[in-house]
């Protein structure tokens, strides 16, 4: 990424979040009148992927990323099969299409693949924001932070 962010569904084709991990969810701003809410994901965003020699060198930040007014959502994700540890979560990247209503009104379908363990988050949302909440770090073979360098919490 050649920004700092924030980030906006308008920059969404420049944007990869291959192998980014997933460390918490909430939903916020729950809306009555249509029943919606945002959804805010406590990631560790790859903001540079480097070759150095036979492995590579990440920059890795964690990062808020938020879709707005959320509905629809469909989460599953099963660390039983694998008899995976209870660790973060990774995606395989974002998908979306748009969803057009009769009245006109433009939205996305989104789908975040996730690949260890097996799952997926789907759901409609009319866009997202994605910023930094902490300090860039630059590692060696290592796509997440660890909680020191992440500072602890879970998705704010």
């Amino acid at each position: 990424m050649k920004s700092a962010g924030p980030w906006t569904t308008d920059d969404f084709e420049a944007m990869l979040w291959h192998d980014v991990h997933v460390h918490g969810f909430r939903l916020d701003g729950y809306r009555e009148t249509d029943g919606s809410a945002d959804l805010i994901l406590d990631i560790d965003y790859i903001l540079k992927w480097d070759r150095s020699g036979d492995t590579f060198l990440f920059t890795v930040c964690r990062a808020d990323l938020r879709f707005h007014e959320v509905f629809g959502l469909k989460f599953t994700l099963d660390y039983a099969t694998p008899t995976a540890g209870m660790c973060p979560f990774s995606i395989s990247g974002i998908e979306r299409e748009v969803v057009k209503a009769p009245t006109g009104h433009k939205s996305y379908s989104w789908r975040l693949p996730i690949n260890w363990p097996k799952g997926s988050l789907e759901f409609q949302a009319p866009g997202f924001t994605q910023v930094l909440t902490g300090d860039p770090h630059v590692q060696s073979g290592r796509q997440s932070l660890t909680p020191e360098k992440r500072g602890g919490g879970i998705a704010a």
